[in-house]
């Protein structure tokens, strides 16, 4: 009489070989896609819209003062605020802020650029303060940061 054999399952391994390949692709595409902020902001900052812009050459000798309402109107009011790397100033302490950031950049500090992001509804008064005393720390290379205007011909 004939003798029925159990068939036996037999066990595929997963092969392995390509996985270092795969980790390595998921760790540059995050590397590509993530950006990190430069700071966090704790003023609103609604750019204006200009027409006639230029890009920045060196983004490494660019220090940034943003101008604008605090976000956290409880904590810091509603006067229009200054903020640098993180931290709200007065207009008496930008002095000590343009002397720190030539420090940074050693040789090149007295090729500084500040590019003041100002919200469209600041008022005058602050910016002409913050302008002020970039003449008194001799920053005279001054940016205004604005959005690109569409043209709707």
């Amino acid at each position: 009489m004939a003798t029925f054999k159990k068939k036996t399952k037999t066990k595929q391994d997963i092969p392995t070989s390509a996985l270092p390949d795969i980790i390595f692709m998921l760790l540059f595409f995050f590397m590509i896609a993530t950006t990190f902020r430069e700071s966090e902001l704790l003023v609103k900052n609604s750019l204006p819209q200009a027409s006639e812009l230029t890009k920045l050459e060196k983004k490494s000798l660019v220090s940034y003062i943003y101008i604008g309402e605090p976000t956290d109107r409880k904590k810091f009011g509603t006067e229009a605020r200054i903020q640098v790397n993180d931290v709200l100033i007065d207009p008496d302490q930008i002095v000590q802020h343009v002397i720190t950031e030539k420090d940074k950049l050693g040789e090149d500090g007295d090729k500084i650029t500040m590019s003041l992001k100002i919200d469209r509804e600041a008022k005058m008064g602050i910016i002409s303060d913050v302008r002020q005393q970039l003449r008194e720390a001799n920053a005279l290379k001054v940016n205004y940061a604005a959005n690109k205007k569409l043209r709707l011909d």
